[in-house]
């Protein structure tokens, strides 16, 4: 009898991810979770305990790195302005590859928020972390006199994550991306 095939857990959560990325967790089966991460599915179990254990943990992982991602280009150096610019058209300029599946986020908050209360507040965290993250760049720009300073930070930044969302859904649909440029541009023309 041979040895059992050794994994990666932190591997094996990013092979996870994108399995839920691209099928959503009703459609995603143990038996395709274990295929695609190369183990039996009592390995997956012994490892993650349930199915919707390794999506919490895939979900997370993806909610850590989009927010990074965002937050890495808000703090960059400089005026504010073009760097929520950079922010709004890394989203709406998103590859083809990624259109086909959207924002696992957006995606979990379609399918499972109100039904499933771990995701249900793993992206909601995830949508406050956003929103933190362009309230801060808000009011720096206001501080900087980019935007106008009557502006209420944390309104601008609830409409700047709604259209962060709105892209990704209207990204997953298909059609012009330069739509979605032109919705930047007219998102910070507002300000």
């Amino acid at each position: 009898m041979g040895r059992p095939k050794q994994f990666e857990p932190d591997v094996a959560v990013d092979q996870a991810m994108r399995v839920f990325w691209r099928q959503g967790y009703a459609a995603t089966t143990p038996q395709e979770l274990a295929q695609e991460l190369g183990i039996g599915k009592g390995s997956l179990y012994n490892a993650f305990t349930s199915k919707h254990r390794l999506f919490e943990m895939a979900l997370r992982r993806y909610g850590e790195m989009r927010v990074a991602a965002l937050e890495e280009i808000l703090e960059r150096p400089g005026p504010v302005k073009p760097l929520l610019r950079a922010a709004l058209e890394r989203v709406a300029a998103v590859p083809d590859d990624v259109l086909r599946h959207g924002c696992l986020a957006v995606n979990t908050a379609a399918e499972l928020a109100g039904k499933d209360e771990i995701a249900t507040e793993v992206v909601s965290a995830v949508f406050s972390r956003m929103e933190r993250a362009l309230r801060s760049a808000v009011e720096r720009a206001r501080g900087k006199g980019e935007i106008d300073a009557s502006c209420d930070p944390g309104g601008v930044a609830g409409m700047l994550l709604s259209v962060v969302v709105g892209m990704n859904v209207l990204a997953k649909t298909g059609g012009d991306p330069r739509q979605r440029l032109r919705t930047v541009d007219a998102v910070l023309a507002a300000l």
